[in-house]
């Protein structure tokens, strides 16, 4: 018995028509990071703050630690936006480019926890002046967004605007809370440690 190859195949179904990527793998982390910046933002608000919560050795105060952590922070985040516009063919870079946007990722969110855990722990969601209440919203939800950053990275078939969009939010939102925090300190306390 001979087969013809080219002969109509009956009996198999069609391949699959290619769905389009469903809205939930974009709810999830919007609701995530919903759940992180107002579970930080109530958590910040109801808790009494302490005052303190942590002090380095060789910084005059909790405040120049903050400063300074938030700067190494920054710093951190510009290599991150400057590797992500290596990896996107915006500037030129080494081909280790995407590394060093994932460990400077991890050092700038390394560094900007434990300044984080101070402001809400020692002083709150505060709203008392505008400076204040910018920096303490945006602290919420830069973190949030952080976590919804996180959870798209794992995602398969993103639009190829999407992850730079919220990288983008991510990195003008650090960018705000360091100019309403370390900026504002240095710059009334002066330049110390």
């Amino acid at each position: 018995m001979t087969v013809d190859p080219n002969a109509a195949t009956q009996g198999f179904p069609p391949p699959p028509a290619e769905r389009p990527p469903s809205p939930v793998r974009y709810l999830l982390p919007a609701l995530v990071a919903a759940a992180v910046a107002v579970g930080l933002g109530v958590y910040g608000k109801t808790h009494d703050p302490a005052g303190t919560a942590f002090n380095l050795a060789g910084f005059s105060s909790t405040g120049a630690v903050k400063s300074w952590l938030a700067t190494v922070a920054i710093f951190f985040a510009l290599v991150q936006l400057t590797s992500a516009l290596m990896m996107y063919g915006r500037l030129p870079g080494p081909s280790w480019s995407s590394t060093l946007h994932r460990w400077s990722g991890r050092a700038a969110f390394l560094v900007a926890v434990p300044v984080a855990v101070h402001c809400l722990y020692a002083l709150g969601y505060q709203t008392y002046e505008t400076r204040v209440f910018w920096h303490s919203l945006l602290g919420c939800f830069f973190f949030g967004a952080f976590s919804a950053k996180m959870l798209l990275l794992r995602s398969e078939r993103l639009p190829n605007w999407l992850l730079p969009i919220v990288g983008g939010l991510v990195f003008a939102v650090l960018t705000i809370i360091w100019l309403t925090s370390a900026l504002w300190f240095f710059r009334t306390f002066g330049v110390t440690t």
